[in-house]
């Protein structure tokens, strides 16, 4: 028992920071383009490899609170602007109204970074392996079986990324601005929990929280966007 205890620990809570890691890079892939998006997170993973290996269990020292204050305040920065032009676009729709993919096809140059998704890819994966990385030591370091603990939060990665290939072709059939807006969205609430959370505010249910974010602001946001078509009318 002891020795299955932290794989299962260790799955579970990295399937949860996963699932907003890979939200955001799929928001920010499909929307501003892969190539850029993935060097982020590139970049994201080898500065946490990186960290990981060169402090070890020492990693805890690390002051997560300042991280997730810097990273949520930019992340709900970027949301909310994203949000409003999305919310613009929608109230006054161009005739020619694109899909994500044929916007992205146009836009991603092979030769040229997006630094927009390049950054927001790299912060959200810098955090949340972080966050990923406390589980593991915490875990297995308890337990004595590190090796263990890491195989369980490589596993609950590649679940939630392999789901993430398999919605990912519905999601390029969705009008980029509805897509915007939607990632707006998901970067506002991210960012609000987290900077929150940096803030020492301990919200009520955990990360399930953010489901509740999520629900205030898309309702917000229609109440703007009613708004907003009722002055261009």
């Amino acid at each position: 028992m002891n020795g299955m205890f932290p794989i299962v620990a260790t799955f579970l809570a990295a399937s949860i920071e996963g699932t907003e890691m890979i939200a955001i890079l799929l928001g920010v892939g499909v929307t501003r383009g892969w190539r850029s998006t993935l060097l982020g997170a590139a970049a994201g993973f080898a500065v946490l490899a990186g960290l990981t290996f060169a402090f070890g269990t020492a990693l805890l020292s690390i002051p997560i609170e300042r991280l997730r204050l810097i990273v949520g305040g930019l992340l709900l920065i970027l949301g909310l602007q994203w949000l409003r032009k999305a919310l613009l676009r929608i109230a006054r729709p161009h005739p020619r109204r694109k899909t994500a993919a044929h916007r992205t096809l146009e836009t991603e140059s092979p030769a040229k970074t997006d630094w927009y998704a390049f950054v927001v890819a790299f912060k959200g994966v810098l955090l949340e392996g972080l966050e990923i990385a406390f589980v593991v030591v915490t875990f297995g370091a308890e337990a004595n079986q590190l090796g263990v603990a890491a195989a369980g939060a490589i596993a609950a990665l590649l679940v939630v990324s392999a789901i993430a290939l398999l919605v990912r072709g519905w999601l390029l059939r969705i009008p980029r601005e509805w897509l915007r807006f939607t990632v707006g969205l998901v970067l506002a609430a991210f960012g609000m929990f987290w900077a929150a959370e940096g803030a020492l505010v301990r919200w009520p249910g955990g990360e399930l929280a953010i489901l509740g974010l999520l629900g205030i602001m898309t309702a917000t946001a229609f109440g703007y966007l009613a708004l907003l078509r009722q002055t261009t009318i």
